[in-house]
């Protein structure tokens, strides 16, 4: 059974008479939704609609436990606190940091991971070290090929929507719940169907330049490459533009090395041109 340690994870845990409601009123994920022994993806938004925190949230009895980056632990408690006011909510680090991830059909043991399994491969999550370190690189290729991005690694906290990582596929979005910290500029980005950035998996006959490299047509950037692992990599870019050179046969580059583009399928996106040829 595959598995790695994250350890570049850290915990929060939302207790109190007043958690659910606390955080149904914040976050974008909808908790209505969320079923006990699964982590689905959420964040906290600009009042402008980007993303300033992003994490995985889970039930712990009557609270929840929200798993983020190390170094955004502290500062998601910060603000959290600002929101609180007298709500009845208590804000806690969780003393053990580090993640453990096991996937595939042995995979028994620990939260599961929504993400995943929208893609048809079962990973589940558990806090801290469990047994043999794993192979962490393993841990991003499965990444990559379900085209599952995270803070850091793919993109810029403060510089992307939750459209743009695809929060709005994977369970990490709601359109249908009241409101919450930004959900005017996401609402308005869905019924306008102005989402124009998206994640796109990348591969190449060599092996892919590094991480942050720009991805251009005819010179003109569309996005920058996220992790990569060999031939393949993620990379969230205008597949507005991608698919209109994808239908005129013009390369896509990152750096000096010609791509293949490929959505997730578990998305059920097209590329914009694509789909209008197959109208």
């Amino acid at each position: 059974m595959p598995s790695a340690f994250l350890p570049d994870r850290a915990f929060v845990h939302v207790g109190g008479a007043d958690a659910d409601h606390f955080l149904q009123n914040l976050i974008t994920t909808d908790l209505a939704g969320l079923a006990e022994g699964e982590a689905r993806p959420g964040a906290l938004l600009t009042p402008q609609g980007k993303i300033l925190f992003d994490f995985l949230i889970w039930r712990d009895g009557d609270g929840f436990v929200l798993d983020t980056g190390t170094e955004q632990q502290e500062a998601l408690i910060r603000r959290l606190t600002l929101y609180k006011l007298r709500a009845a909510v208590t804000l806690d680090a969780i003393q053990e940091s580090g993640a453990t991830v096991t996937w595939g059909s042995e995979a028994e043991t620990g939260i599961v991971d929504h993400r995943f399994a929208l893609a048809g491969t079962p990973v589940r999550r558990t806090i801290g070290q469990a047994g043999a370190p794993g192979d962490a690189s393993a841990y991003a290729a499965l990444r990559i090929l379900h085209g599952i991005v995270e803070s850091g690694a793919d993109y810029a906290l403060q510089d992307a929507f939750p459209h743009d990582v695809l929060l709005d596929k994977s369970g990490g979005v709601s359109f249908r719940k009241g409101c919450y910290v930004g959900q005017e500029v996401v609402s308005r980005m869905q019924h306008r169907s102005t989402a124009r950035r998206r994640v796109v998996i990348v591969s190449a006959e060599q092996a892919l330049p590094a991480s942050g490299t720009e991805i251009t047509i005819d010179g003109k950037p569309i996005g920058t490459l996220g992790t990569v692992a060999g031939r393949r990599g993620l990379a969230i870019l205008r597949i507005d533009k991608a698919g209109e050179a994808i239908t005129k046969g013009t390369a896509v580059l990152a750096g000096e090395v010609p791509l293949t583009l490929a959505l997730p399928a578990w998305s059920g996106l097209a590329f914009p041109s694509d789909a209008a040829e197959d109208a």
